[in-house]
Parts: structure tokens; C-alpha cells; sequence
């Protein structure tokens, strides 16, 4: 399988929707069969989410790319992302940011991720074992935040790791059915806006699902 053919087939699919080049540009860059297994990489370029075992995902490259456009990247931003996964969501943003930080909570896959990251070269991301608490405080705040996972509400301990004018991208809603959400922080008020329909793995946490609610 000619996978550079492929990855233009998919970024040319993209572009009916996606109107930032960037974003687009980033995901021609980077070769998504790379994040999936070996048996599913003639999948890689089909616009769906594919299974990468402990019951968790790798993104639609839809979603992916509608995601990272919502946080208006312009190079010079430090980034939070939660829910690391395969990795292939944070070296988008690595190719956009200035600089991500990206948690998960299960090591097995942050381990995984971080092989096949470090392929790449990139000395802009930094990668922790997520903990009871959502997000890195350690690193706050940040210019942007993106949720890989769903949480039942907009956690607070996420609001308030966001830099004023900070944008956040978020699906929130069930266990199983979420309405995409971008964040907007103001000084005074958050801006709210709803992006669509979308279906995630839990986010887990403090001020997201408990371990014990989400079959954990």
C-alpha cells in the first residue's frame, strides 16, 4: 500500500471541510499508520476512528483535524492535551504549537506513544502519567486545551489552567454520546460554543467520570 498516496487522498477529503492549511499541513506531515497497529496500518487513512487496544482509540482524522483548527495554533502557544493515546493527536500539535504538554492516564499506551514519538524527533512535547487531577497545574496556565475524552460536565480545574483568551476543546455529554464544545476564557465569563455531535472514550478524573462510574 502506497501510504503517501493515501495520506493526500484523506488531507484532499479534509480540505472540503477544513479550512485551515496548517491544520492540514500538519496531518500531511505526519504518518498516522505509524500510531496503529501493524494489522490495522492499510486502515490509516480511512476517516474513521481506529480501535489501539485497552479499549481506547485513535481519533477520526476528522475530528482530529476539526479539533486542532477550533485552538487557532499560531506557533507560539504552550498546549495541554489530555488523553495522549496513541500520540498521533500530540504530534499534530507539536507541528503547530510552540510547546505541548500531554497527559494519560494508562501507562502502557503513554509508553507506546512515547517510542514512537521520539521517531520523530520532537523536543517540544513533554509527556506525564496523568493523575487524580485533570490537566498538569504544574505547567498552567495554557494558551490552549484539548480533551481527547469525554467528561459528563466543562471541568473547573480545566477552566482554571486556561490563560485568559485561552481556547479549550472539549466533548462533554454521556458515557457513550457527546456534544463537541470549544471554551473561550474571558476575564469576565467564558464564551460557549457547541461544535457538534461527537463519541469519545471517558475522560476520568477529578471533576470528570470516576473510576468506579466508568467500569475502571
Amino acid at each position: 500500500m502506497d501510504f503517501d498516496i493515501a495520506r493526500a487522498r484523506l488531507i484532499e477529503h479534509l480540505a472540503a471541510e477544513i479550512k485551515d492549511k496548517h491544520v492540514l499541513s500538519a496531518m500531511a506531515k505526519v504518518p498516522r499508520e505509524l500510531f496503529v497497529s501493524p494489522d490495522l496500518a492499510y486502515l490509516a487513512y480511512e476517516d474513521r476512528p481506529l480501535p489501539i487496544g485497552l479499549e481506547q482509540t485513535i481519533s477520526q482524522p476528522y475530528i482530529v483535524a476539526l479539533m486542532t483548527s477550533e485552538l487557532e495554533l499560531t506557533g507560539n502557544e504552550k498546549v495541554l492535551e489530555l488523553g495522549t493515546g496513541s500520540g498521533y493527536q500530540t504530534a499534530i500539535l507539536a507541528e503547530l504549537a510552540h510547546f505541548v504538554t500531554t497527559t494519560e492516564r494508562l501507562p502502557l499506551l503513554i509508553e507506546r506513544a512515547r517510542v514512537v514519538l521520539e521517531k520523530f524527533g520532537y523536543k517540544n512535547i513533554e509527556m506525564h502519567l496523568a493523575e487524580n487531577t485533570l490537566g498538569w497545574e504544574n505547567g498552567a496556565p495554557y494558551d490552549a486545551i484539548i480533551a481527547t475524552a469525554g467528561a459528563p460536565r466543562v471541568p473547573s480545574d480545566l477552566i482554571a489552567q486556561l490563560a485568559v483568551g485561552g481556547r479549550m476543546i472539549i466533548p462533554v455529554g454521556s458515557r457513550y454520546n457527546q456534544d463537541l464544545y470549544k471554551i473561550v476564557r474571558h476575564k469576565q465569563g467564558n464564551e460557549v460554543i457547541k461544535l457538534g455531535a461527537c463519541r469519545f472514550v471517558s475522560l476520568v478524573g477529578k471533576g470528570a467520570w470516576g473510576e468506579e462510574e466508568n467500569g475502571v
